[in-house]
């Protein structure tokens, strides 16, 4: 892609060269910012409300869309999405994300953690881009108030810098912008669909080769429990209580933790179903022997905020034995822990967990795991075969996992790369033109 015929210091170093033509200027002076509004939830049991109602725009909704009824007040004309409204995440996960605002979207109120700009003189779209732009990250931590969870600052947003061509160019930019991020979003939607296709052909040989073996000719019985149905023959069900034993772990005060010591192992060590050390809490206190961590012991989340965590394990390998875990973690330790692993990320486990769950208590206690049953083979060489037809087949999948993840991370920093580009003009798309569908 070609660039302008003539550059300017912009006079920000992150910046810096832009074309001669284009402007630095605050998003202020183009939009109008507001926050959102507060509400009051009508739950579905509000049968008998028969007032005025509203639909409310939550921050969750920037992911996943569902806004929900609230009770209408008079305030909430002042805080009506419109069509080429821009939305922002205010707080959170969600801090600094910018959403386009769609046509479901247009009517509703939004919450208290929402920012609306109503853009004034600039093509929306365009002001949208620079605000997905990984260089206005920079901008928007200047603007950050609270020691805790970030939250957008409202003058500290409008003083936000941002680059100004022409409306025509603006919007030509937009149109360019929309076009290679629709190639390069569905390009990631498809390694994405083909992550859970090998997602889900692993779990699908694990959970048939830890409930009927590896022989599809084996006699089977019926197994006496609902969901697991017929087991082979030779293979028993048992409960986990009588293979092994679960072991919660240690507690500790802000005064036992110091900067080496004994590793406590929380649910932030698990991530994707491997051990991350990137955030440690080591104590300083006599622990007994129950609870140090011995190779091949499987660490399970076993209570957590976040009920998706619920049930995640490793394997502990050399790394981390001799040390420790915390009082939300359960250790599972047998001497079958190398069949256990592969019942731990089945199917069966997850199915069996969720049973013990609810919307008000994310815990896997120790009675539930103690008196899960699982099909059990009895035969030593019988299990080998097992764990080495999975270890071969889980590490193929796996890989074919990790490659498409580091594809999209690949595709994911191109796209920012392009925006970037894009919207700080160091490329000319002046003259872009979209290819025909032929083409």
């Amino acid at each position: 892609m070609k660039k302008y015929e003539s550059y300017k210091n912009s006079g920000i170093d992150w910046i810096g060269d832009i074309p001669k033509s284009w402007i630095v200027a605050k998003i202020g002076f183009f939009s109008d910012v507001y926050r959102g509004s507060g509400y009051q939830i009508l739950n579905e049991v509000d049968e008998d409300y028969n007032g005025k109602k509203e639909k409310v725009l939550r921050i969750g909704d920037f992911n996943s869309y569902n806004p929900i009824w609230c009770e209408y007040k008079e305030q909430f004309e002042n805080y009506r999405i419109n069509k080429d409204d821009l939305l922002i995440g205010g707080t959170g996960h969600y801090f600094g994300k910018s959403l386009s605002v769609t046509e479901e979207m247009v009517g509703l109120i939004h919450s208290y953690n929402i920012i609306r700009l109503v853009i004034n003189k600039l093509c929306s779209k365009y002001v949208f881009y620079w605000l997905s732009s990984p260089l206005i990250r920079e901008q928007l931590d200047i603007s950050v108030l609270g020691a805790g969870q970030p939250f957008i600052d409202i003058k500290g947003l409008k003083d936000l810098q941002i680059l100004t061509p022409s409306l025509k160019e603006q919007t030509q930019i937009a149109n360019y912008l929309d076009h290679k991020t629709h190639i390069i979003d569905g390009l990631i939607e498809k390694k994405e669909q083909l992550i859970k296709k090998l997602q889900a052909q692993r779990q699908a040989i694990i959970n048939e080769a830890v409930t009927k073996g590896l022989n599809p000719n084996a006699k089977m019985k019926d197994s006496g429990i609902e969901w697991l149905g017929e087991i082979p023959e030779h293979w028993e069900v048992v409960k986990l209580k009588f293979i092994g034993d679960s072991i919660t772990g240690i507690t500790y005060s802000p005064n036992d933790v110091s900067e080496k010591g004994t590793l406590v192992l929380r649910s932030s060590n698990i991530q994707n179903g491997k051990l991350a050390l990137n955030d440690t809490v080591y104590v300083n206190k006599t622990i007994a022997e129950k609870y140090i961590t011995r190779k091949d012991d499987i660490l399970l989340c076993s209570r957590n905020g976040s009920r998706n965590l619920i049930g995640k394990n490793i394997i502990i390998d050399e790394r981390v034995e001799n040390q420790s875990w915390g009082a939300f973690m359960t250790v599972y330790r047998s001497n079958y822990n190398d069949f256990m692993y592969y019942f731990f990320n089945s199917d069966i486990f997850s199915g069996l967990s969720s049973l013990f769950l609810s919307s008000t208590i994310n815990q896997l206690t120790i009675g539930v795991i103690n008196n899960m049953q699982i099909a059990f083979p009895k035969d030593e060489s019988e299990r080998k075969d097992i764990i080495s037809f999975l270890k071969i087949q889980t590490k193929k999948l796996n890989k074919g996992i990790d490659l498409n993840k580091k594809l999209i991370k690949k595709l994911k920093l191109y796209r920012q790369s392009i925006i970037s580009e894009a919207v700080t003009g160091k490329i000319d798309v002046r003259d872009w033109q979209e290819p025909s569908k032929n083409q």
